[in-house]
């Protein structure tokens, strides 16, 4: 009818939170939730001009609903989050707006302004602790219809680390390969068999200063099937936990541990490999694995070489290069 909006869809959704997966299957569940496949804009807040939005909601020629994702409202100008707040108060017929924001204190009078107008808010808040994250992988593993034991879970976190992208892959991956409960001895057998080196052995060998065993492995990962991301990620980890367990002033392991969110056995490793390293050296490689990343998403030509260059560098950093 005139004026409404998709059926079974809010007029405006907000859903708010910096892990990115979840923020991600928030806005698929409401874009699948709108029937008759409707008109999908997906933009982000900082390159809207003002009088976008009006474009955006306005009504096709051909009929039909339209949905509107606007990513990152924590970075619209002044005049766009005023368009943004006219538009929840005042929808255009058959639209509906999907807006995400990061959470933090950035435009957080909007977020004020579309609860009072009754938006629907989704909360998506950052995976952190240790005890959160074997809570997501039992929910992945439950969405499989699977079930994992907390070895199995714990052994699943040191293989793949904490990236929620990564561990949702790995579930998925775990819950298609293997059958009976996911245990520890299932989670070694999978990782062994699908490859001798993982993206963490590289990183774990690159900060320990080990340039050649780092190279080595990181060839064997490649040639085996280890995506680029998933190596870049792990450096990057890697290179965190050193800057976050070298800065901490509590030098108990468990209280350290529960502080960081790490389990204990991870601050342990990460204390040892803290050897060699200066504050000055970890700040430098933040920057090296920074630039690896880009180089590997897609601003390099070459993952590879960009891998094994960041290795190279890293290892210099530590010694002081």
């Amino acid at each position: 009818m005139p004026g409404s909006q998709p059926a079974g869809t809010p007029p405006v959704t907000l859903i708010v939170g910096e892990e990115d997966l979840l923020v991600e299957r928030a806005v698929r569940a409401v874009v699948a939730a709108v029937p008759d496949d409707p008109d999908v804009h997906d933009v982000r807040a900082a390159d809207l001009k003002p009088g976008d939005l009006t474009g955006l909601t306005a009504p096709s020629l051909f009929g039909g609903d339209c949905l509107v994702v606007v990513r990152s409202v924590q970075d619209a100008t002044k005049d766009i989050a005023a368009e943004l707040a006219r538009e929840a108060a005042d929808p255009a017929p058959g639209a509906a707006l999907v807006l995400t924001h990061s959470g933090g204190a950035r435009n957080k009078a909007l977020l004020a302004d579309l609860a009072k107008q009754g938006a629907k808010r989704i909360d998506c808040p950052a995976v952190k602790r240790f005890g959160e994250r074997l809570d997501f992988l039992r929910a992945e593993f439950a969405a499989a219809g699977r079930k994992a034991d907390d070895g199995g879970l714990r052994a699943l976190l040191d293989a793949v680390g904490n990236d929620l992208r990564e561990l949702a892959a790995a579930c998925s991956q775990l819950a298609a390969d293997t059958t009976g409960v996911i245990n520890q001895s299932a989670v070694a057998r999978y990782y062994r068999g699908r490859a001798e080196a993982t993206g963490f052995t590289v990183a774990d060998r690159t900060v320990e200063g080990k340039l050649g065993d780092a190279l080595e492995q990181l060839r064997w990962a490649l040639a085996t099937g280890v995506s680029p991301v998933l190596i870049s990620s792990a450096l990057a980890q890697n290179v965190r936990a050193l800057g976050r367990v070298g800065a901490a002033r509590v030098r108990d392991p468990g209280a350290l541990a529960a502080e960081l969110g790490m389990p204990p056995w991870k601050v342990d490793r990460v204390r040892q490999q803290l050897r060699g390293w200066t504050a000055d050296g970890v700040a430098r490689a933040h920057a090296v694995v920074a630039q690896a990343d880009a180089q590997v998403k897609g601003e390099g030509a070459s993952p590879g070489y960009a891998l094994e260059r960041a290795i190279t560098d890293i290892v210099a950093c530590r010694s002081g290069g």
